[in-house]
């Protein structure tokens, strides 16, 4: 596009503005790497067992683990058996955090994971993929005197997966199973400072409800949120960020409109990237230490979803209107293919989310992850995903390899003809070839990023391994996002308000 910032100004200016940008860029990275903490930390608890021995009891009773009032306890299921109390009367009471400790909106989400322990008994064995009922409850409260205030409560049922490595004999009694990690909760935001969970495993031998899981030992949880400093670095990028894309967003598009002729598609196309960009970057999470806003996440996951749509659109549209042989350019229907695939795939990424996070806002016992229908379903959408994702990026080389030919082939005349010096014309064909090879890092980078992130988030639930990532990946690509876009809105700029029509749509830049 001739008449924009990339090629008139002069090289010792973008090179100044390159080396800028990489600065930044570094330093997104070195936030994460050397300032930033994990995103996540990972507590760790066991849940005592409690006595309840009113067996039509009117109202929630609320049993605390430890302190003035904690309940009636025991140690080991033995004694129970000894005191002739029945399983239905114990309640599993776990409180978080631990003792002289408090939860903070730092925190950002609750998730927590459940595992048992199961000893082998030859004449109570556990049966294989047996479901295990829970009558769970969840109450809260913000100082240590107060009444616990309920929050949810749901029964709900999981699918225990237990393996007995050792040969099943008396020999062997008393050995404990290797269990998988159960999904048990998961909270939107973090917004008071102490929390109780009651679990009950009710048995009725009629109704087959929790026959057959074993001997339980005990039942340890592991509470995941976000951790505390990297919240504090995240916003703090945010709330930096979020200015800087509104600033020169405004000052691009001012430009533009003092131009003589309306906006070209590959300029609107820049606006709606930049205004996705600030979409992303405005810091709603400050609100969450003033609102229990527990619909975050979802909000969250509808943001990625715009853009990821708008960045993998225009980058299609971007070499689209570079390729110097179309005949059709500024005409969207020219795209209609390649971003109805992209809107398509982004709009199943957010009602897959839709679904998974809508429900747990009202129940926040509830994962997709229970049934192996939902567990086929979210495995088959992260490997589709990033299968599409994959194809994405190797169509995006194709249409970056087309463009670089042909600028190349256009130039190689101009090389020829004494009458035109090449000179005139390399530097901007320089430029955009650059370009288009930073545009290719990016999109590299970003469909990484992706894949990575869906399968950091559900690892938990579908796989024994644990995959760590650094800070510095979170920190660095989302900073890279906003350098990219600050970049794009800076550099196809108008130079001058009075740039004629005619020129900028006979280039072939």
């Amino acid at each position: 596009m001739a008449g924009t910032i990339l090629e008139n100004m002069s090289t010792k200016k973008l090179v100044i503005v390159g080396v800028t940008l990489l600065l930044f860029q570094a330093i997104a990275f070195m936030v994460g790497g050397l300032i930033a903490p994990s995103p996540t930390i990972a507590v760790h608890y066991l849940a005592s067992k409690c006595v309840d021995m009113v067996k039509h009891r009117q109202g929630a009773k609320w049993f605390m683990p430890w302190g003035p009032n904690q309940c009636d306890k025991i140690r080991t299921f033995d004694e129970a058996m000894a005191k002739k109390i029945e399983a239905n009367n114990i309640v599993f009471a776990v409180h978080m955090p631990m003792p002289n400790k408090e939860m903070s909106p730092w925190f950002q989400y609750m998730r927590v994971i459940l595992q048992f322990d199961i000893a082998f008994k030859v004449y109570n064995q556990t049966e294989d993929e047996v479901m295990v009922y829970f009558d769970a409850g969840l109450a809260y409260r913000d100082d240590k005197v107060s009444e616990w205030t309920e929050m949810a409560r749901s029964v709900e049922k999981r699918k225990l997966n237990c393996n007995f490595i050792a040969a099943k004999t008396v020999e062997n009694e008393g050995r404990y199973y290797e269990c998988d990690l159960l999904p048990f909760m998961e909270v939107g935001s973090v917004a008071h400072k102490y929390y109780l969970l009651n679990i009950r495993l009710p048995v009725n031998e009629r109704k087959k409800i929790n026959v057959g899981i074993g001997e339980i030992k005990d039942i340890r949880l592991v509470g995941i949120h976000q951790n505390q400093g990297f919240t504090k670095i995240w916003l703090s990028m945010k709330t930096i960020l979020t200015p800087s894309i509104l600033i020169i967003m405004i000052w691009y598009w001012r430009r533009i409109t003092l131009m003589s002729r309306p906006p070209v598609l590959l300029e609107k196309v820049i606006l709606a990237l930049g205004l996705s960009m600030t979409f992303i970057n405005i810091p709603v999470e400050w609100l969450s230490f003033c609102l229990n806003w527990t619909w975050m996440p979802l909000f969250g996951e509808i943001r990625m979803s715009i853009f990821y749509s708008t960045l993998l659109s225009f980058w299609i549209i971007f070499c689209g209107e570079h390729l110097v042989d179309q005949t059709e350019r500024n005409r969207f229907s020219v795209y209609w293919k390649q971003v109805g695939s992209i809107v398509f795939v982004s709009l199943c990424y957010f009602l897959l989310n839709m679904y998974k996070r809508g429900v747990q806002h009202t129940n926040p016992f509830y994962s997709i992850w229970v049934s192996d229908e939902g567990t086929k379903l979210s495995v088959a959408f992260i490997i589709v995903a990033g299968t599409c994702a994959c194809l994405y990026f190797f169509y995006l080389c194709y249409m970056v390899f087309r463009v670089i030919c042909n600028i190349s082939g256009r130039m190689s005349p101009l090389d020829m003809s004494k009458a035109n010096p090449h000179t005139h014309h390399e530097g901007p064909v320089f430029r955009i070839r650059f370009l288009m090879l930073a545009t290719l890092i990016c999109a590299a980078m970003t469909v990484i990023f992706f894949i990575v992130s869906q399968v950091y988030e559900s690892q938990l639930y579908w796989s024994n391994h644990w995959l760590q990532v650094n800070t510095a990946f979170f920190t660095g690509i989302y900073g890279m996002w906003n350098l990219y876009v600050f970049a794009i809105m800076f550099l196809y700029a108008p130079l001058h308000h009075n740039t004629d029509q005619k020129e900028r749509v006979a280039s072939g830049f």
